[in-house]
């Protein structure tokens, strides 16, 4: 199968830093603040937060928040626990539509991740052993941890719909990673159809019900979320267009209000108004 993260990877990167490594007690709560990755070696906690069911989890186990989410963690009886702890940003707020389609929350028992063990090990090593280079290290490994879990979660299909479901099932995967490859390319129904290796009719009837809009439009809509990633950087709007493959910025225009209503300049005012407000 194609490299299904690819292409997601080169326009929305993951980054992660790790705050805490060892034991809590008692009531800890994290605020809104990105998105975190934890990793419970001992001990049970209940998660509570507005954005799901209280949970109860009990390690060794990771619990994984893609988007930002309040939340708080409390330990049994005031027991300590062992924990890693990390803000992670898998370009959410920049409109990664897999960081979008993701749960708000994913809990998953280290005896369900075999793949993963060997990271976590050295993750756990690192945090709870620090030698020179700790801090480095340890956000390093906790990135490829998040890889680790992104492949995992594919792999898994935990989706009936939406992306996460498309890149889930081995057709549609082709397609997708496709557009995600090379927004530029001139693509067309028949062409996508050829990627999945289906009929024109059929593919477009099978993206449909799985991913929940028409294959076009989903391209529309990620060649604007690459515009926008590219214009966040300082690119000319005339160049952003010929990189997302329309012909010139008139078209790129038309694509963007269809999606933000506004055009890419207004969009970048915009953007830059919120900057200025978020700084003050």
């Amino acid at each position: 199968m194609d490299d299904r993260l690819a292409g997601l990877l080169r326009y929305f990167s993951v980054s992660a830093r790790v705050f805490h490594s060892g034991p809590l007690c008692g009531r800890i709560e994290y605020a809104a603040e990105g998105g975190y990755l934890h990793v419970l070696r001992t001990g049970q906690v209940t998660v509570r937060s507005p954005m799901h069911a209280p949970l109860t989890v009990s390690g060794p186990a990771v619990v994984f928040y893609p988007r930002a989410a309040a939340h708080v963690f409390i330990t049994r009886d005031n027991e300590a626990v062992d924990l890693v702890c990390a803000r992670i940003d898998l370009g959410s707020a920049g409109g990664n539509p897999l960081a979008l389609a993701l749960p708000p929350v994913i809990c998953i028992g280290l005896d369900g991740l075999p793949r993963l063990g060997s990271t976590i090990d050295m993750l756990l090593l690192e945090a709870l052993e620090p030698h020179c280079g700790h801090q480095a290290a340890i956000d390093r490994l906790s990135e490829l941890l998040l890889i680790q879990l992104l492949r995992h979660l594919l792999d898994e299909r935990l989706a009936d719909t939406g992306l996460l479901a498309g890149l889930g099932d081995p057709r549609l995967a082709h397609a997708l990673a496709a557009m995600h490859d090379a927004p530029a390319r001139t693509w067309t129904l028949e062409a996508l159809a050829r990627e999945a290796g289906m009929s024109r009719a059929r593919f477009a009837r099978h993206f449909h019900d799985v991913v929940g809009e028409t294959p076009l439009r989903y391209l529309a809509q990620w060649r604007v979320t690459v515009a926008c990633t590219l214009l966040r950087k300082g690119k000319p709007v005339a160049l952003v267009a010929n990189e997302v493959g329309y012909g010139g910025p008139t078209a790129l225009a038309r694509a963007f209000r269809s999606v933000h209503g506004l055009s890419p300049r207004e969009w970048i005012q915009r953007e830059r108004r919120g900057e200025t407000a978020s700084d003050v």
